[in-house]
């Protein structure tokens, strides 16, 4: 059995590939139930979420992804996120391989990001706005640089040292990245908004989206999160990844549906009708676009996948 670990893991998904894998699995035929949820007490501190994911090609892989995300942990230091990914046979059972569950997560999740700007953002976008400073704000912002001429990258974070360490980081790779203060300004101005935080209350408004503009949410994964408010909901054509996750994990999906600010049939499409063509994305350029995404089992068993195959071919 393979154990790969998060620098491993971070080599074996590279950008186009991981972008092109993912795909690919949403326009496949994964099996995949709705993931558990649950809820766990921390005394004295913020409650803790628990995430089982499973997933499989019949025949080919099966996988589960074990998840905890402690709100807390930055004032320890740590990531909010700790993670494993159990890949084994889909033919025997037999286990092929444990894979580092915080790097898989951070990367599937910016390059689904990148797969759904593909269909929704404007071809000739070219200044990206990432709200969000852990673990997922520079997996956002190399995502969607990947094959797209961005002239303009902003970070965003309420921790103006944090904003500027990603941004430093960011440099690192080449991309040039400037830490933000005025966060309604560069929203103003902004072709994508991509927000990766942890917020119960918005952090984008919708009077600020330009036309054009699309808005990018990945960092809720519970009914009482939201990153934008209900004006955002009003004004944006609304994509998600999967219908069954978002319209009951989603803040922002749940609570529009709930007031009645959105309905479900106002929902376009979700990403895997997007990847085969059955319904369209952007069809105007001055239509505001949104994609909620709370993750999908199947975005992380094309990452391990794609980790596993990679590092049996380099004879790991």
């Amino acid at each position: 059995m393979l154990v790969l670990n998060e620098e491993q893991t971070r080599t074996a998904l590279a950008w186009p590939a991981l972008i092109e894998a993912i795909a690919t699995m949403f326009a496949g035929s994964c099996v995949m139930p709705v993931r558990h949820h649950h809820d766990m007490e921390v005394p004295g501190e913020s409650d803790a979420t628990l995430l089982l994911m499973p997933a499989w090609l019949p025949g080919q892989y099966m996988g589960v992804k074990m998840v905890s995300v402690f709100p807390d942990n930055a004032e320890r230091g740590l990531p909010a996120i700790f993670g494993t990914y159990l890949l084994s046979s889909g033919r025997t059972g037999e286990m092929l391989a444990a894979i580092d569950g915080g790097e898989l997560t951070a990367r599937r999740t910016a390059a689904t990001s990148a797969l759904a700007a593909r269909y929704l953002a404007r071809a000739d976008a070219e200044e990206l706005l990432v709200c969000g400073t852990g673990r997922l704000s520079l997996n956002l912002i190399q995502a969607h640089a990947e094959g797209r001429e961005l002239k303009r990258i902003g970070v965003w974070g309420r921790d103006r040292g944090k904003a500027q360490q990603v941004a430093d980081e960011a440099r690192v790779f080449g991309l040039n990245v400037e830490a933000i203060t005025d966060l309604e300004a560069a929203a103003h101005s902004a072709d994508i908004i991509s927000c990766g935080t942890l917020s119960s209350t918005p952090v984008i408004k919708g009077e600020w989206l330009k036309p054009g503009a699309h808005l990018d949410l990945v960092g809720g994964f519970k009914p009482d999160m939201r990153e934008t408010d209900d004006i955002s909901i009003r004004r944006a054509q609304v994509f998600v990844d999967t219908r069954a996750g978002a319209m009951k994990e989603a803040g922002d999906i749940v609570q529009p549906l709930k007031s009645g600010v959105l309905t479900e049939d106002a929902i376009h499409a979700e990403l895997s009708e997007l990847v085969r063509g059955t319904r369209p994305g952007r069809t105007n350029d001055d239509d505001i676009t949104l994609f909620k995404s709370v993750g999908a089992a199947l975005e992380d068993l094309a990452g391990a996948i794609l980790a596993y195959e990679h590092a049996r071919g380099n004879g790991a």
